[in-house]
């Protein structure tokens, strides 16, 4: 069953989602599974997993609730306050609903030395006690500090989310490439095939113009640790739900049979099973 390990769901609030901004007009609306469920099947996805898309105590419980409801979400990457001091007992209590797989902190909007703080680095300590991945929102000028992270929990299953958001735009790869080739050197973290229109021309790119992206993270990461995700509904601002998840299915095409079986829903599927 294909699965789309990257997108999102809320019920438009200004004050709760301060990220979509002008240049995200067309987001300014509620996206709900309903629609999700339809978009997926007309291009052969069948589940998905919901990401965090704020930073609030409401926002776990959301989805959640939202997954009870819909089958079409197969796990939930939420998010709670990791530096709080009651961060093992509000883990405790969320991960008592089965479809809590992973968390998320949005890093990218954080200072560079974030990943190093110690109360955030203890709240990550506690995801293995509750069998928990940890998703990596990074920008590129963060992979360092994102290396220098996930050593320190070599027992931790790590995601990087959008292969580290390259600066397609402006055509920057070899840099990149260096450091997602470091952070694939550790074999606690896993990469999500998303992301990558909004990282280029939201007007302008093309399947070529990302396929060196692609082709380096299989190189790097291998298939068994890759898995496609859309990134839906932000990708709409630079495409449709099926124009992006064809450049990943294109380039996949030639691949074996299993390869293509790892990325489209393996993966995920292994990265993100509740072991405790």
């Amino acid at each position: 069953m294909p699965l789309d390990a990257h997108q999102h769901f809320w019920r438009y609030e200004p004050r709760d989602y301060a990220w979509i901004d002008d240049s995200l007009a067309p987001l300014r609306r509620d996206v709900l599974p309903e629609e999700s469920a339809r978009t997926m099947a007309s291009a052969g996805f069948d589940a998905c997993l919901a990401v965090q898309a704020r930073q609030t105590p409401a926002e776990t419980p959301f989805l959640l609730a939202l997954a009870d409801a819909n089958p079409c979400i197969a796990g939930v990457v939420g998010w709670t306050d990791l530096q709080a001091p009651d961060a093992r007992v509000t883990l405790a209590a969320l991960a008592s609903h089965p479809k809590l797989v992973g968390m998320r902190h949005v890093v990218q909007s954080e200072p560079d030395d974030f990943l190093a703080r110690p109360t955030f680095l203890a709240g990550v300590g506690l995801l293995g006690e509750f069998g928990l991945t940890y998703d990596v929102l990074i920008f590129e000028r963060q992979f360092p500090a994102a290396l220098e992270f996930v050593r320190r929990f070599p027992a931790q299953r790590f995601v990087l989310d959008h292969l580290g958001k390259p600066d397609i735009r402006h055509g920057r790869f070899q840099d990149w490439a260096r450091q997602l080739r470091a952070l694939a050197a550790e074999p606690n973290v896993a990469c999500k095939l998303s992301g990558l229109v909004t990282e280029a021309h939201w007007h302008a790119w093309t399947p070529e113009s990302l396929r060196p992206y692609i082709d380096e993270a299989a190189d790097c990461f291998t298939p068994a640790r890759l898995m496609i995700g859309s990134d839906w509904p932000v990708c709409t601002v630079a495409g449709s739900y099926a124009a992006v998840m064809d450049v990943v299915l294109d380039a996949i095409a030639s691949w074996p049979a299993s390869a293509q079986a790892s990325v489209l829903g393996e993966t995920a599927r292994a990265w993100y099973v509740r072991s405790r």
